[in-house]
């Protein structure tokens, strides 16, 4: 008798946005309102991703870049993880506005931290005609 294999479970990020930081709350209206959400298949470092988001966070400060969101408390959470395996995610919400960066353990089964940056608005070829 052959087994059939059923596809991998795939988390409710949602459910998961609790209040890791202050991103989830836009980070779960974002999924609600038909974001487009990935989770990344393979483990990396904690201090590379750590490193990567605290170089984000001092760029954005030296900046005054103020549309960033949980940044600073992901930068401390992620301290907190030292010599583990992550894994990690984006939402892309779906009007391109935003753009969430997920960050779980190395199962993905737990999130640990959440932040988000507003995109500059990309002006095309319509904008230019309405202005």
């Amino acid at each position: 008798m052959a087994i059939e294999h059923e596809p991998p479970h795939r988390p409710d990020i949602a459910a998961m946005l609790t209040d890791q930081t202050s991103a989830c709350k836009p980070a779960r209206e974002a999924i609600a309102a038909g974001a487009d959400v990935k989770v990344l298949d393979r483990e990396v470092p904690q201090w590379m991703v750590a490193g990567i988001a605290a170089t984000r966070l001092k760029r954005s400060l030296a900046r005054g870049l103020q549309e960033i969101i949980g940044l600073d408390e992901t930068v401390e959470i992620l301290a907190r993880h030292r010599g583990e395996q992550l894994r990690t995610g984006i939402i892309d919400s779906a009007d391109g506005l935003w753009s969430f960066t997920l960050y779980f353990d190395a199962t993905g089964t737990e999130l640990l931290a959440c932040s988000g940056v507003r995109r500059p608005r990309r002006h095309s070829a319509k904008d230019s005609f309405e202005s």
